[in-house]
Formats: structure tokens, sequence, C-alpha cells
């Protein structure tokens, strides 16, 4: 039976709209899609929620006009803006000696549970990059194989709570309930990698109008997330400032003549700003110049936090840009540049069934992502921001899953059952005794207590 899905992608200068129906074989036909200018936004944040649902309503009803249906539920993009992000490890015993959904739900909701989060922030996603069955590391999929331990190694992408709640009003007042929220990052990474670049592990730049977000994807699942506030709007000002013209003019400007190659000396007539009604000459060379340190700068930042991740040994299949700033032509031989010769694609949207023309652009990675998310093209397993177990082969209606609620409220379902308990008591007393001094036995009883509830 087929479904229809609502995605809401929020960013800083757009927030885009798209309605597909999505069948029992995961296959995605688009049906409606709208767009509007952002307003009340900051850097990928909500500063004015009035304005941000006029301009969420806006798209969603060219959304709705398209397509011909109404849905009420969506799942929605949130700015890596106020996000933190943390390792966790989880471990539990295996009863019955095979891995099943439970086990690997039960031991990822364990990592979340041992994970030092913050009061004000909650999370977003819990990404596993790392299983461990028995002593054996880096399982693809644990699903199904016989073990009596599994260890996980997750990576916790969380955001201020005000910033979630604020989101979810801004989309509520535009007469649609939050089903999801996916990290931006995150929906840009699924929208435009292909299985070999996940594999071999690849970084993800969305860069936009006004934010820049990076994606480290690597085997299973994401291992690092960064942001910087930094987009193609922030050329615009430079050059408005040095060409001494008007924004509009300005961007107009950038998008006519914006290049990273050699520039022509070649002049232009320019208003100037506060007395439009004068002009100026303004040479094609200082155009460039302007807009060359401004790329330059935000690519070296980048790279930066490439470095300052770590895993810059881990994405063989280098760097992929998407994102509305990637248009800029010559971009990519300046990326190759600064990432130190490592392998750079420009990426657009993957294609799916009616995908419109202007869907197509690298500006929408992120809309498109979030459809194939609600698709379940999202990582092999994952917690998401509703605490719910996702995993590939789900079925797409709710299944009742283990709430990290029940796990702070019931902190006793985290220890080993009693059957277990009496087996490891049975091998300790099989030990041979060690001679110890009197007064000692409850002080090594409970540090094998300790150790034993931690292990389980």
């Amino acid at each position: 039976m087929s479904r229809t899905v609502l995605a809401i992608d929020i960013g800083s200068t757009k927030v885009c709209a798209i309605i597909a129906d999505i069948g029992d074989d995961n296959d995605i036909k688009v049906t409606g899609a709208g767009v509007s200018k952002a307003q009340g936004l900051k850097k990928g944040s909500i500063t004015n929620i009035e304005l941000a649902s006029k301009s969420i309503k806006n798209a969603l009803n060219d959304a709705r006009r398209v397509s011909g249906g109404a849905i009420e539920n969506a799942i929605v993009s949130i700015s890596g803006a106020y996000t933190k992000s943390l390792n966790s490890s989880g471990i539990v015993n295996i009863i019955n000696k095979e891995i099943g959904i439970k086990e690997i739900e039960r031991v990822m909701h364990t990592s979340l549970y041992n994970a030092n989060i913050p009061n004000d922030y909650e999370v977003l996603h819990t990404l596993p990059y790392n299983f461990k069955v028995d002593d054996q590391d880096f399982i693809e999929d644990p699903l199904g194989m016989n073990a009596s331990r599994l260890e996980v190694e997750t990576h916790i992408i969380t955001t201020q709570k005000s910033n979630l709640h604020n989101l979810r009003k801004a989309v509520k007042a535009a007469g649609v309930e939050v089903e999801n929220i996916i990290l931006s990052g995150y929906a840009s990474a699924i929208a435009t990698l292909n299985e070999d670049e996940k594999e071999l592990g690849v970084a993800v730049i969305d860069m936009g109008g006004s934010t820049s977000n990076l994606v480290i994807h690597s085997g299973n699942s994401i291992r690092y997330n960064d942001f910087l506030g930094v987009g193609s709007n922030h050329i615009t000002n430079d050059l408005s400032m040095a060409l001494h013209t008007p924004l509009n003019v300005a961007d107009s400007v950038k998008m006519t003549y914006g290049s990273l190659h050699t520039p022509t000396n070649d002049l232009i007539e320019l208003p100037i700003i506060g007395d439009e009604n004068s002009t100026h000459e303004v040479s094609l060379e200082v155009v460039h110049n302007v807009i060359y340190a401004r790329v330059e700068e935000t690519l070296m930042i980048i790279a930066q936090s490439l470095e300052k991740s770590g895993l810059k040994e881990h994405i063989g299949a280098g760097v992929v840009l998407t994102g509305g700033f990637t248009k800029m032509d010559g971009i990519r031989e300046l990326a190759v540049a600064i990432f130190d010769n490592m392998p750079v694609r420009l990426a657009k949207p993957i294609e799916m069934d009616g995908l419109f023309d202007t869907l197509r652009d690298p500006a929408y990675s992120g809309a498109v992502g979030l459809i194939r998310y609600a698709a379940g093209k999202y990582s092999p397993y994952e917690i998401d921001v509703n605490k719910k177990m996702r995993h590939s082969n789900e079925n797409p209606i709710e299944t009742e899953a283990v709430s990290l609620d029940d796990i702070n409220s019931n902190p006793v379902a985290m220890e080993p059952p009693e059957e277990e308990i009496f087996d490891i008591k049975n091998e300790l007393t099989s030990l041979p005794e060690k001679k110890h001094k009197k007064g000692d036995d409850i002080g090594v009883f409970s540090k094998f207590w300790n150790w034993i509830t931690q292990l389980f």
C-alpha cells in the first residue's frame, strides 16, 4: 500500500516543500513541490516564529496545489547550527546467542543511556558506526549472527531543546505536525552519495546561502558533523561593500560575473549605494578578487574542520560538494587545491521519478534527501529524534520501540537477567581460590559486581 509523505527543508534563504508517493517497494514518485523565500531565519535557525511559519505555509500551499492532495504530517530538516556531537558506546549480553533487531535496539539504547548529554540538549540522531560481535571488530551488520556479546560505538548528534521547540512551533503554526526531524547535512548526504563513496568514506559539504554543513560518512554511518555560518550570501555582502553598490545589484553581479577563473579587465557600470541615480565603473578583476577571497577563506575553514575531525585518512572517496554555493564557476578546481589534491565531486540530488527540473539543482539536495529518508534510504540502523529505532528493513508503519525515557525511569533494565547472573556466580565458584586478607571479601565482590553490571 503506497503512502504519501511531505518533506520541508527549512534553509536560511529558502523553504522547500516536496510531496511524494512512496510505494510498497519504497520507490518514490514526486507529485508536488513548492519553494518560498525564507523569512524569520538566520544562519539556519528560527529568529521569528510568525515570519518563519508564513514562509513554510507559502511553500506548503504551492506544493499542495501542484500535488492536489492534503497531508498533515511532515519530515523536517534542521540546521547544524547549535548542534553538539559526541561519541558513545554500549555493550549487552546475548541471552539466546543469536542477534536480532531487539538486541541491536537494546545495545544502541544502552549507548544512548551511557552518553553524557547536557540537560538543555535533545538527541537528533544516534548513529552506529562500529558494531563488535564478541571480539570481532567492524561488523557491517550483526543481524542474525551468533554471539554471546554485542558492542556498538555510536555518533550522537544533539541540538538545543529551545531550537527544536521553536522549529516545531513554526511548522505547527503553518498547519502541519512534525513527524520527524533530520539534520540537514545528513539529508544532503542521503540525496547525493552512492554506495561506493559510503564504503570508502567521504566528506559531504552542503554549501548554502548563509550556512555550510559538513558530515563525514564512513562505513555504516556518519562519524562526524560540523557547521559553518558562511554561505554565498556573504559573497553578496562583500561585493556590496567593496563595490559600493546596493545588495540586489551586488547579487546580480555575483550571478552574472561570478567566476573563480582568470578574469578579464572589462569594466561594468554599477549604481552607487545611497545615490542610485549615479553610477560608477568597476573592473571585473576587482569583482573576481572579492569573490575569490571569500570562497578561498570558506574552503580553508572547511579544510581545517576536516583536519580537526581526525578522520581525514578515512575518506578515501574524497569530498562531495553540493548546495547552491557550488554552482560558482571554478569552485571544484579551487577545492582540489585547498583539500590537498583529494578527489572532489560536484553533486546534484540522485534522480527520482517525477523529480521536477528545478529540484535537480544542487540547492535542493537537502529537500530531496528528506524524501529519500522517508523512503527508508537512511543508515542501516539509527535512533531518531522520537527515540524510535529505525532500520532499513522496517515496516513503514510505526512499531513499538524501547524509549530512553523508559531506561531512565527504570535503570534496573540495564542489568543482566537473573539467569545470566546465576551463570556468572556459578563460574565464579569454580575459579581457584586465592588467599586474601579477612575483610576483603566484600570489597572484592563489590568491585566484581560493579564490573558485571557495567558489562551487561
